[in-house]
């Protein structure tokens, strides 16, 4: 009941409205129909159109769709021209993007990011690489801006580093200074990259040289002084003699892996030379003791050493950057038949130790020592004294033994004599050695001097066989 009479008064009130309140209905709900329909309108252009300031890779795309922004994409010129800051340095090779269908869906992705409710005029510029690779642009191209690069920077000043170096004893170190050319490998860095668009502009990146108060140079000035503490022990037969690096190294270089190497020799030459000359036996008289005990002179001949200077220098100064801390000598020579030299390995007796034949042309008699210990003596004849063909004083060694032998007399080039010998010691490159003589009946103390032989030192044979067993090849034979 009480809802009819709800109804009715409703009805009564909508019959009574004046005409104007209906019409203002009708025309709201009209201006609301049209503001949503515009909306909707403008929603829809929105969301499927980009707004008036966009840009792709620098492409105005502003008021088109995905689709027109992938079509005008696809149309785009690349000119490739490369600039290194405002320089132009490559005018590359014209060619269109390479975007493609399967491209789309990243343009939507732009467009929904772009995406605002009323339309914007704000300035975007969105960078884009293609799905597919642009072989020119990420081979050819790269290429020639390398091979150009790299040409440019031969006529461009080069920087140059701080350099440590040791000049005449001190560490200095060089001021660096700063060059033209490019860092060519943090320029392509940069190119790879930049964005997909006509013009590329590489920021100038230029080598940069190595500063003096870097760590660098720190530690090039710390492996030096590390280096010029360090000593070389030099052996030389049963002495060690501290080289100091110094004292004797006053000029050299240090490479970027802190490897030192030496400019000359310094002072380490003149300091072998030193070494040489006071423990050297070659061309020296040696202090002999002789079978009586007195003490003579005799001058070093085919026995005797030295070091070869020349070729110990170049030991000494790897030793030193390589940090060696011991060096025995080596390039040992001497009048051996082929240059050696002999008594290096001997350091008792004054040089020529206690196993030698002594032979004393005045008293025409020789002694043969084994160990320090006499084993033999006997009467010898030497060379004729009458005729020059007297045996030759000095320190020799024995070249070699040979038994039996057949010994061949020369003079001007011409076979004298043939003689068999069942033992044959030689002492000297010339034929002088020590050997039995069965033919000589004339053992005289004075035989020597008129009926002596050609230079050897003959022997009686029945000790000969004595001296031959207690002798050995390199051991000394003092004459005097």
């Amino acid at each position: 009941m009480e809802s009819t009479v709800n109804n009715q008064e409703i009805e009564k009130q909508r019959v009574n409205s004046p005409k104007w309140y209906v019409n203002w209905r009708i025309i709201t709900a009209s201006i609301i129909f049209i503001i949503v329909l515009f909306i909707a309108a403008g929603s829809y252009y929105q969301a499927s159109h980009f707004n008036s300031q966009i840009k792709i890779n620098g492409i105005k795309v502003g008021g088109i769709t995905a689709e027109q922004a992938l079509t005008k994409l696809k149309a785009t010129v690349l000119t490739n021209v490369i600039y290194v800051g405002d320089q132009q340095i490559l005018d590359g090779q014209d060619t269109k993007m390479v975007f493609s269908d399967q491209d789309l869906s990243n343009i939507k992705k732009l467009l929904k990011n772009q995406w605002t409710f009323f339309p914007s005029s704000k300035a975007k510029d969105y960078s884009l690489m293609p799905s597919n690779q642009d072989q020119y642009r990420n081979q050819t191209l790269k290429k020639q801006v390398e091979e150009k690069l790299l040409a440019m920077n031969k006529g461009l000043k080069a920087p140059q580093d701080a350099v440590v170096r040791l000049q005449r004893g001190k560490i200095t170190v060089t001021s660096s200074i700063s060059g033209e050319q490019y860092e060519v490998a943090s320029l392509l860095k940069d190119f790879e990259q930049h964005k997909y668009i006509s013009e590329i502009r590489l920021n100038p990146v230029y080598i940069q040289p190595i500063k003096e108060d870097s760590e660098f140079v720190k530690n090039q000035q710390k492996k030096f002084q590390e280096f010029l503490a360090q000593s070389v022990g030099y052996k030389v037969q049963n002495k060690v003699f501290t080289l100091k690096a110094s004292e004797l190294i006053k000029n050299a270089t240090i490479s970027k892996d802190l490897q030192i190497k030496m400019d000359d020799a310094g002072d380490i030459k003149k300091r072998i030379a030193e070494i040489n000359n006071a423990q050297s036996t070659l061309n020296k008289d040696f202090k002999f003791k002789t079978h009586s005990g007195s003490v003579i002179s005799v001058k070093g001949k085919g026995y005797g050493w030295a070091i070869d200077v020349d070729k110990e220098v170049p030991r000494i100064m790897k030793a030193f950057e390589n940090g060696k801390k011991s060096v025995s000598a080596s390039n040992i020579y001497g009048h051996g038949w082929n240059g050696e030299g002999y008594g290096f390995e001997t350091t008792t007796n004054n040089g020529i130790g206690h196993t030698y034949a002594e032979v004393s042309i005045a008293a025409q008699r020789m002694w043969i020592y084994k160990n320090g210990k006499l084993v033999a003596t006997t009467n010898v004849v030497t060379g004729k004294h009458s005729t020059g063909h007297d045996t030759t004083p000095g320190v020799w060694y024995i070249l070699y033994k040979q038994s039996p032998a057949i010994l061949t007399g020369r003079e001007n080039g011409k076979i004298t004599y043939q003689a068999p010998v069942n033992y044959w010691v030689p002492f000297t490159n010339d034929g002088q050695g020590i050997h039995d003589a069965s033919w000589r009946g004339n053992w005289g103390s004075k035989a020597y001097l008129t009926a002596g032989s050609h230079g050897c030192v003959n022997t009686p044979p029945s000790i000969m066989k004595t001296v031959y067993n207690s002798l050995s090849a390199y051991d000394p034979v003092v004459v005097y």
